[in-house]
This record gives C-alpha cells, structure tokens and sequence, in this order.
C-alpha cells in the first residue's frame, strides 16, 4: 500500500505505478491532484495491471478528469475499489462513468458521494448498471440526485444482478423515487443494502418500499432515517415485515411515528423470524405503542437490538417493556434514554432482569429515576449474570442509589461501564462504591462526573484503586473534591495498575496535591489522560510536575486549562517536551503562557516528535510568541493542531504563521480566532494557502478582516486543494467580499452553508 501526501504526491504516484510491481493500494485522498491528476492516473491505470484499489476523494477532480478514469476503466482489468467522493466530477464525469461502467469487469466497489452528479448523472449510472456484471456497491449519497435519478437507478435494479449494496442518503428523493425503487424491490434478486436517510419519501414512499419487502427476499438492511413516514408509512412497513423473510435491520429514526406506527410494528414482530436490530429513536412513541413492542417481545426470538431513545415512553411503557423480558431470550440492547420513565418502570425493568438472561446493554440515562429505581436495578445486578453495560446518566438516585449499586457490584460479575453522570450523588454514595471497587473484578469504566463527591467520597475511590485491578477509566469531573481527596487518588496511582484515565476536571486541587501527582507520575506505568482542568494550580506546582513527565512514558494526554500558569510554570513544561517521547495532547487553554512562554514552547517544538496537539487558547501571547511558534513549525513535522484562539498576535503574527504554513507538511487544523488580525494578515495566510497542501481547517472568526482580505482567502482557496473549514465569522466583510468567498465555497467546503448575519459571512 502506498500513502502519500503534499505537492509531490501526484508525482510519486505515478513513479509507484510504474517502478513498484505488486502496487495493490493507492491512497491518494486530500492531495493535490485536479483534473490534471486524474488525467495522468487515467492514462497510468490504461497499462496497469496490479493496481485494485485507488482512493482520490477529496481531491478538487472536476469533469475532465473523471472522464478520463472512465476512459481507463474501459480497458483496466485489476481495478476493484474506486473512491471518487468529495470532488466535482458533476454529470458529465458521471456520465463518462457510466459508459466505462458498460463494458468494465472487475470494479465492484464506486463511490461517488458528494459530487454533484444530479439526475442526469444518475440515469447514466442507471443505464450503465443494466449490462454491468461486476459493481457490488455503489455509494451516491449527498448528489441531488431526486426523483428522476432515483426512477433511473430503480429500473436498472430490475434486470442488474450484482448490486449489493445502494448509498443514495441525502440525495432529494422523493415519494416517486422511492415509488420506483420499490418496484425494482420486487424483482431485483441481489440488493442486500438501501440507504434512503434524510430524504423526503414521505408515507407514500415507505408504503411502495413496504409492498415490495412482502415480495423481495434478498434486502438486508434499509435505512429510512429522517423521511416523515409517519404512522401509516410505519404501518406498511409493519405489514410487510410480517411475511418479510430477509430484512434484518431497520432504521426508522425521526420519522414522526407515535403510537399507531409502533403497534404495527410490534404486531408484525409477533411473527416476523429476521429482523435483528429496529431503530425508532427520536419519534413520538409513547405508552400504548411501548406496550404493544413489549407483546411482541414475549413472542419474538429474532430481535436483538430495539432503541427507543428520546421517545415519550413513561412508566406504563417500561413496565411492559419489563414483562417482556422475563421471557424473551434474545433481546441484547435496549436504548431507553431520554423517555419520561420513574421509579415504578425502573423498578419492572429490575424485576424482569433476574429472570433475562440475555440483555448485555441497558440505556436508561436521562429519565426520572430516583433512589427506589435505582435500588431495584441494585437487586437486578446481584444476580444477573448477562448485562455488561448501565447508563443511567441524568437521573436522580442520589446516595442511596449510589449505595445499592455499590452493594451489587461487590456480588455482580459482568458490569463492565456503569455511567452515573449527574445523579447528585455525594460522598456516601462514593464511599459504597469505593467499597465495592476493592471487591468488584469486572468494571472497567465508571462515569461520576458532575456530582457533589468530597473528599470523603473520594478518598475512599482512591483506597479502593490500590487494591482494584481492572478499572481502567475514572471520571470526577466537575466535583468538589479537595486536598485530602486528590491526594488520595495520587497515593493511589502509585500502586495501581490498571487505571489509564483519570478525570478531575474543575475540583479544588491544591499546591501539595500536584507535587504528590508528579511523584506518583514519576513511577506511573499506565496513566495516558489526566485532566486537571480548571483546579487553580500555579507555577511552582506546574515544575513538578513538568519534572515527573521528564521520565514518565505513558501519559499521552496532559489537560491543564484554566489554572494559574503563566511564563515559568510553562517553560517547565517546554523543558518536559524537549525530553518526554509520548506527550501528545497538551491542553494549556485560559492560563498566561505569554511572548516568554510561547517562546520556550517554540524551542521544545523543534525538538519534540510526539506532540500533535497544542491548546492555547487565551494566553495572551502577541507577535512575538506568534513569530516564535511560527519558526518552530517550520521544521516540526508531528504538530496536526494549534489553538491560538484570543490572543493578540495581529497582523504580524499572522504574517510570520504563513511564512510557516508554506513549508510545514503536518499542521491539519490553525485557529486563529479573535487575534486581530486584518487584511494585511488575511493576504498573507492567503498566500500561504496557494502553496500549503495539508490545512483543513481554519479559523478566522472575530478579527478585522474586511473585504480585501475576504477576496484575497477566495483566491487562495481557489489554488488550495485541501481546506475544508474556513470560517469567517465576526469580521468586516461586506457583500462583495461575501459574494468572492461564496463563488469558491465549492472548493473549500463540501455541501457548504453560507449563513449572512450583520453583512458578515461564515463558511460552516
């Protein structure tokens, strides 16, 4: 496999097309390539004969060079898989295509998404797959393809057989589009996979494709993800499901459908023998049709996964939901979240889990559960031997649910993740389950983030990890943990073994508890993230633990924002860079890193090889700090993110970034909002643009750019082939620079929104 990026990757392409003799993959996405490029690759792959997989999305490819890739794969015998998306190749290149497609045998897998083929690019497609006898996926999603390339495609399925799988999401399909596919469903004897999301076939739409579904019999998986099918398209698709023999998977996300939509499809569960996973999230499903899924359930022996998140099912529903558990045997997922369910449908669902024996994940977050909820899962997990996940995120099981959980855990042998975000939990509740982690040998993930947990809660965690041996991920953020507790957690960390992540995000983390992080970071063998955002902790404390990581060879993310660290503290991290190999996140946003501090992080990043992202975001850092960095890019060749956001680096700052960003080969995202910077600095970054060939992302929000600067950026996007984010947002730019950006949002951004708000314009 060959990868390869930057200016010169179409030259080494084409070197290794002709010098490397087993050449299986290219991969090509995100260069610079253009009609020019997929011109020589065509001529290449005419003589080619190893060559099966070749990916060039993302890649500005227009017409011309798509026609000649059609013209290559005329007479191409190797090539396989073809990625194409991203790009403009338009109707025309899907035309040219279409006609390689005729007479093409070998490539089985074409992907066209996002380029703009409409209709007429489908009906070529469409007319190509009539004779074609090898395409076995074909992904045309995001191409305003509409009804008439939908009707196109529909009546080449009817004689194609080697389709398997159809992409055609956010494509303008409407009720005729899918009118037609549906009768293409009745005859077409290979499509296994139709994905139909966020388009608009409405009831009529989903009642053809249900009529079809009574007939077909090889369609697998159909996804109708935000379509307004309602409760009569649901009731089609009910009715077909009932002597369906095939459908395994289906996707019914926000479609509107309430009550009378799920009884139907509950009544056809009562005999349907296929399907495995019925997604309804996001519909107004409540009681009555939580009721009849439930009847269902009691009979069903195929249903594995049924999600019925942000529905409107109370305490009734779960409770049938409940009843049906107790004697369905297959049933292994259930997404319960965001409904209106109490104490009473947690307590059924409790009941029903002693006798299941088959459920592995339970979502119950954001409902209504309290303390007697919460203590009859509790009684559940005592002796449930199957369930490997609990969420329970955003109830209200206060200490005394806390505490029944910890007492099941200490018996329970399967829990892996117990999610307990938000549930004002305090330190009794933190002290039950700390008793239990010293027993409990299953739990990997426990999530206690915004709670009321002191230091009393948390030292007892901290006691229960030198004895645990297999939580890996602990999360305390946004808590109100002091000395004691952290210090608690750092004597832990000494002898524990098997935490990786420790979350203490926005605690009250004090001087001496930072030194007693670094000593235990000093022996640490598997810690890779702390976060010690938002504790107060000032420079002398930031020495330390710079110190600690000097050795230290698994922390991989260190997040430090909003403390109280200015140039010193900072120059003992730059210090720690210079020498740490596995450092590669660091999170410094809202500290004072300053010109002085900037300036030492410029010198470690010259040295440094791990490090991908640096965050500092409000440090005060101006021109000089700016000018620092930017030098220190210029050789860096590991940095893929830099967050300068708020600072004052100005128009000379910026000038000295893009002096950098015309060498640096790594730098994918630069944020530079609110610094500044004018029309004088916006030219320069657009300069810097016309030679850059690996920026995707940049921000330019809240600076002084007015519209010189905004059509100087159109012209650099125009020459660029990489950018795909420039937002814009917040700066002087009137209609005419407006309008110059507008005319290039197709090269710089992929089914770009451009939003006018106070004559500013923003690429999203």
């Amino acid at each position: 496999m060959i990868t390869t990026k930057g200016s010169g990757a179409l030259a080494e392409a084409l070197k290794a097309l002709k010098t490397i003799p087993n050449l299986t993959t290219l991969d090509l996405q995100s260069c610079e390539i253009g009609d020019n490029g997929g011109q020589a690759l065509g001529e290449a792959l005419k003589t080619n004969s190893t060559l099966a997989t070749l990916d060039m999305r993302n890649n500005s490819i227009g017409e011309h060079g798509a026609q000649a890739l059609g013209e290559a794969l005329k007479t191409n015998s190797t090539l396989a898989t073809l990625n194409l998306s991203e790009n403009s190749i338009g109707e025309n290149g899907a035309q040219a295509l279409g006609e390689a497609l005729k007479s093409n045998s070998t490539l089985a897998n074409l992907n066209l998404t996002f380029n703009s083929i409409g209709d007429n690019g489908a009906q070529a497609l469409g007319e190509a797959l009539k004779s074609n006898s090898t395409l076995a996926t074909l992904a045309l999603a995001s191409n305003s393809i509409g009804d008439n390339g939908a009707q196109a495609l529909g009546e080449a399925l009817k004689t194609n057989s080697t389709l398997a799988t159809l992409n055609m999401r956010n494509s303008s399909i409407g009720e005729h589009g899918a009118q037609a596919l549906g009768e293409a469903l009745k005859t077409n004897s290979t499509l296994a996979t139709l994905n139909l999301s966020e388009n608009s076939i409405g009831e009529n739409g989903a009642q053809a494709l249900g009529e079809a579904l009574k007939s077909n019999s090889t369609l697998a998986n159909l996804n109708l993800t935000c379509n307004s099918t309602g409760d009569n398209g649901a009731q089609a698709l009910g009715e077909a499901l009932k002597s369906n023999s095939t459908l395994a998977n289906l996707n019914l996300t926000f479609n509107s459908i309430g009550d009378n939509g799920a009884q139907a499809l509950g009544e056809a569960l009562k005999t349907n023998s296929t399907l495995a996973t019925l997604d309804m999230r996001n519909n107004s499903i409540g009681d009555n049709g939580a009721q009849a899924l439930g009847e269902a359930l009691k009979t069903n022996s195929t249903l594995a996964t049924l999600k019925l998140a942000r529905n409107s099912i109370g305490d009734n529903g779960a409770q049938a939901l409940g009843e049906a558990l107790k004697t369905n045997s297959t049933l292994a997922t259930l997404n319960l979240s965001e409904n209106s369910i109490g104490d009473n449908g947690a307590q059924a669902l409790g009941e029903a889990l002693k006798a299941n024996s088959t459920l592995a994940t339970l979502s119950l977050s954001e409902n209504s559960i309290g303390e007697n909820g919460a203590r009859a899962l509790g009684e559940a997990l005592k002796t449930i031997s199957t369930l490997t996940t609990l969420e329970l995120a955003r109830n209200s099981i206060g200490d005394n649910g806390a505490q029944a959980l910890g007492e099941a855990l200490k018996t329970n042998s399967t829990l892996a993740t117990l999610n307990l975000l938000r549930n004002s939990i305090g330190d009794s509740g933190a002290q039950a389950l700390g008793e239990a982690l010293k027993i409990n040998s299953t739990l990997a993930t426990l999530d206690l983030y915004s709670n009321s947990i002191g230091d009393n809660g948390a030292q007892a965690l901290g006691e229960a990890l030198k004895i645990n041996s297999t939580l890996a991920t602990l999360n305390l953020q946004s808590n109100s943990i002091w000395y004691k507790g952290l210090l608690a957690f750092s004597e832990a960390l000494k002898s524990n073994s098997t935490l990786i992540t420790l979350a203490l995000e926005e605690n009250l983390i004090q001087p001496k508890t930072v030194e007693a992080f670094s000593e235990a970071l000093t022996n640490k063998s598997t810690l890779a993230t702390l976060d010690l955002t938002c504790n107060l902790i000032e420079d002398n404390r930031i020495q330390a633990l710079g110190e600690a990581l000097r050795t230290n060879s698994t922390l991989t993310s260190l997040y430090l924002a909003g403390n109280l660290i200015d140039g010193s503290g900072v120059q003992a991290l730059a210090g720690m860079l210079k020498m740490n190999s596995t450092l590669t996140t660091l999170d410094l946003k809202n500290n004072s890193t300053g010109d002085n501090g900037a300036q030492a992080l410029a010198g470690a990043l010259k040295i440094n090889s791990t490090l991908t992202t640096l965050d500092l975001w409000c440090n005060s850092i101006g021109e000089i700090g700016a000018q620092a960095l930017a030098e220190a890019i210029k050789t860096n060749a590991t940095l893929t993110t830099l967050y300068l956001q708020d600072n004052s680096i100005g128009d000379n700052g910026a000038l000295a970034l893009s002096q950098a960003l015309r060498t640096n080969s790594s730098l994918t995202t630069l944020d530079l909002w609110g610094n500044s910077i004018g029309d004088i600095g916006a030219h320069a970054l657009a300069d810097a643009l016309k030679r850059n060939s690996t920026l995707t992302t940049l921000y330019l929000q809240n600076n002084s750019i007015g519209d010189n600067g905004a059509q100087a950026l159109s012209q650099g996007i125009q020459m660029n082939s990489t950018l795909t984010t420039l937002d814009l947002w917040y700066n002087h730019v009137t209609d005419k620079g407006a309008m110059a950006l507008y005319k290039m949002s197709h090269i710089c951004l992929v089914g770009t929104q451009v939003r006018f708000e106070h004559t500013s314009l923003r690429l999203i």
